[in-house]
């Protein structure tokens, strides 16, 4: 069941009082923002430096807290695609919409409307798509000193599509030195290209240097070296191909939103199945595979590649929140907190803003509360 971080704080601090002794532990948003209406398909963790614990530190693994669901507030209705950081004492979110819309908090619970990442749009984009409102799928991450946003230019159903990057060197919309900075096009895809370039997802390998996947549809996931210099991609390097589920026995496109996280020394490669954007009629899916390389081969939990159109079900419709996706991640001392949007089936499907942490079972897959409680 949902619950607020203090009682998951005295929940936690009760347990690590027992280990210590050996003990067993028993709102309205603006007129222009509006619901995506794309096929998108998001983070990486937070730089060490830029974060802060959400509560006490954390136990040995044996008396690890229990995953717990965030009962939300404020600002979080109309969220897309959502990405999250922390910088100082506040958490960001990123969400697709109009111009880009950030809500942020200072307990990842109550949320409020911090503004949004464009005043315009750069003019490049206008050459992808003439009309754009909503940029897409817009990612955060932080290296070479300064945060980079990456997001999707494109329309429904297009290959037609762009990545772009934005860079800034703070998160804070009042400070002295904010403001983002258009460094350009990253990639584009045009028809009958092996991808559609949206839905970018920046990850730091072991060496704490960038990566950028993206996918969506088409043949599925890739992934390609960046150079941490420039934010762009790495003079000599090429696509290497994560995920595909047109070589399957399914044989469809319908796999988008790659995110990436390490963990326990595998690599866990997220991404969401089937049909976003239909409101309530959503069956949107988040799928899970795993290697102990960055670059692949995944498997899911049964063995299958994910080239091969594997992906064991990680998340999928719960209650009232249908079609849950296209989810980013954020680690805080050890707990892993997912963000993701799900359409709410008793407002309309109108996507809102969920979080939960996650657990990892005996095998070393994420599991989530919303899966596994009654």
């Amino acid at each position: 069941m949902p619950v607020r971080p203090a009682l998951w704080l005295a929940l936690l601090l009760t347990v690590t009082l027992l280990a210590a002794c050996q003990v067993p532990a028993p709102a309205a948003a603006p007129a222009d923002n509006e619901a995506a209406p794309a096929v998108e398909a998001v983070a990486t963790e937070a730089p060490a430096a830029e974060v802060e614990a959400p509560a006490a530190e954390s136990v040995a693994e044996s008396a690890a807290p229990e995953a717990v669901i965030l009962d939300l507030d404020g600002f979080i209705t109309n969220i897309h695609d959502p990405v999250i950081a922390h910088e100082g004492d506040m958490y960001y979110v990123y969400s697709t919409g109009s111009r880009l819309i950030i809500i942020c908090s200072p307990d990842m619970l109550t949320w409020e409307f911090c503004g949004r990442v464009f005043e315009s749009y750069p003019e490049w984009t206008r050459e992808v798509n003439a009309n754009l409102v909503d940029g897409w799928a817009p990612d955060i991450s932080f290296f070479n000193g300064k945060w980079h946003l990456y997001y999707a230019v494109s329309t429904f159903g297009s290959q037609e599509s762009a990545i772009g990057l934005v860079t800034s060197p703070t998160l804070d919309p009042k400070a002295a030195d904010y403001g983002w900075t258009d460094e350009g096009m990253v990639l584009r895809s045009h028809v009958g290209d092996l991808w559609n370039a949206i839905d970018p997802a920046l990850v730091l390998d072991e060496m704490g240097e960038p990566w950028l996947a993206w996918g969506s549809f088409w043949h599925g996931i890739f992934i390609r070296k960046i150079d941490p210099a420039t934010g762009m991609f790495a003079a000599g390097t090429e696509a290497i191909a994560l995920a595909d589920r047109t070589t399957g026995v399914t044989d469809h496109m319908l796999i988008e939103a790659p995110f990436l996280v390490n963990h326990d020394g595998y690599w866990y490669l997220f991404t969401s199945f089937d049909q976003c954007c239909q409101g309530a009629a959503s069956n949107y899916n988040v799928r899970i595979g795993r290697s102990e390389a960055l670059t692949g081969p995944y498997v899911d939990r049964d063995g299958v590649p994910l080239l091969e159109g594997g992906g064991s079900l990680l998340l999928d419709a719960y209650d009232k929140w249908k079609g849950p996706g296209h989810n980013g991640m954020l680690v805080e001392e050890g707990v892993h907190w997912m963000v993701y949007h799900a359409y709410n089936a008793n407002h309309n499907g109108i996507p809102e803003l969920r979080i939960e942490s996650i657990a990892w079972d005996a095998e070393g897959w994420p599991t989530l509360p919303s899966q596994t409680t009654p």
